[in-house]
């Protein structure tokens, strides 16, 4: 799956003239914590609610300009080193943009010119839909020897059994040599599918008891 996928298309943005009370109304209008700074239809930077918090002073400490922080410009906040990723980008490696550099959401840009953003929140929410918790089906954990051709020997006992498997994640096991394969099955009743791999000899971490995850 790409960015261009799950990226919002309509991105609410400002200017670096726009002035930080304007952008904290954008913010609660929009309900949204981002906001990209464009000039000349260029991304130039991007401010955060946490950025714009920051900027505003203490309510435990009044001063006679404290009003006027409201009626500074965001460019004088706004973080100028922003990091983009493409709309034809891999939505995994957006994933890890984000988590690599601790930020909340990535603009998407052509060239410099922006066509979109992506949020954590909308990657958090792919994420679900690809491995395919949001529908009912069973989770399947089998660990096998680390060797070519473990995960067709396991999927060609779900075809035996009729179940169709609507993803699969691959991680090293915590035995040396061992590899866990953890499948998301489109079945409510994993029991046939479980007792199957038994049979075939191989080692099923969970369930075995035909636990149903909705």
């Amino acid at each position: 799956m790409r960015v261009e996928d799950i990226m919002r298309k309509n991105v609410v943005s400002i200017q670096p003239a726009t002035t930080i009370g304007e952008s904290l109304l954008l913010l609660r209008a929009n309900r949204i914590r981002h906001l990209p700074v464009i000039e000349n239809d260029m991304l130039v930077g991007i401010v955060s609610d946490r950025d714009l918090r920051d900027a505003l002073p203490s309510r435990l400490l009044t001063h006679d300009d404290d009003d006027t922080v409201l009626h500074k410009p965001v460019a004088d906040i706004m973080q100028k080193q922003v990091i983009t990723a493409h709309p034809l980008d891999f939505i995994e490696d957006a994933a890890l943009q984000i988590y690599e550099h601790k930020i909340g959401s990535l603009p998407i840009v052509e060239g410099s010119r922006l066509v979109g953003i992506v949020t954590e929140s909308d990657m958090f929410s792919s994420l679900i839909e690809l491995f395919g918790v949001n529908k009912p089906s069973s989770h399947i954990e089998v660990e096998v020897e680390d060797r070519v051709g473990m995960l067709a020997e396991v999927s060609q006992v779900f075809r035996e059994a009729q179940v169709n498997v609507t993803s699969v994640i691959v991680f090293p096991g915590k035995n040396p040599g061992k590899k866990n394969l953890v499948f998301r099955v489109q079945t409510i009743d994993p029991r046939v599918v479980t007792q199957l791999l038994l049979q075939r000899g191989f080692d099923v971490i969970g369930p075995t008891d035909g636990g149903v995850l909705l």
